[in-house]
């Protein structure tokens, strides 16, 4: 399997291309700055230089062809503002799924959070608003990629992120409530997503549990 990952050098992206190239899959990361192109070779993956904020369709589709899956794991990152948000969180991922459908790949994953919500008017009382118009970006992100009928989408909300090690237990569903999970074991649920077609056109949420990870998600066709 070939699976190109756009926000190549996040966190949980290099988790997880490490997971797919120990298992002998073929992995590219996107990436927007050359220099990390050394953090991904050594997790075993094809850098692939693209900056997704001013990348045409055409520029990402040539990097998709002959891809079997594509994952969304870009974010603006902390200390952006409510406009990165706006043109990584959400364009970037409506940019990538334009170029998946040009290149012919149906599987899409996309890793969003929990309650990512397009219409967020403004944030409640307590909340940040750059976090708010983070939310929304996903939210708006997630509910355009669920209206392509070309692509086998499965939009991830995982919880709370650490760095913890992984304990390859979870709780995956349509609604979890609150908790936190490891980015480790958001990786190795990706990783499953893409062996499990039969999750496409769900929207899921993770935390951690006390399911294995290969019965979780297999529960969650």
């Amino acid at each position: 399997m070939r699976t190109v990952i756009a926000g190549g050098h996040g966190q949980i992206a290099l988790r997880l291309e490490r997971l797919l190239a120990a298992r002998g899959d073929e992995v590219s990361g996107i990436i927007r700055r050359p220099e990390q192109s050394g953090d991904l070779l050594a997790a075993g993956a094809e850098p692939v230089v693209c900056d997704l904020e001013s990348a045409t369709v055409e520029d990402v589709a040539r990097h998709l062809e002959g891809a079997d899956a594509t994952v969304f794991a870009a974010g603006a990152g902390p200390g952006s503002g409510a406009e990165r948000k706006e043109t990584v969180d959400r364009d970037a991922a409506l940019l990538l799924a334009d170029a998946a459908e040009a290149a012919s790949v149906r599987r899409f994953l996309v890793v969003s959070a929990m309650a990512a919500d397009a219409s967020l008017a403004g944030p409640p009382a307590g909340m940040d608003p750059v976090f708010a118009a983070y939310l929304r970006a996903k939210g708006a992100a997630d509910d355009a990629v669920r209206a392509r009928a070309a692509l086998d989408w499965t939009v991830l909300r995982p919880g709370r992120l650490t760095d913890g090690a992984g304990t390859g237990l979870v709780r995956l569903a349509e609604s979890t409530g609150r908790d936190e999970v490891t980015r480790d074991d958001v990786a190795a649920v990706l990783a499953a997503l893409l062996d499990e077609p039969r999750t496409a056109g769900r929207t899921l949420e993770l935390i951690g549990g006390t399911t294995p990870v290969a019965e979780a998600v297999a529960a969650a066709r």
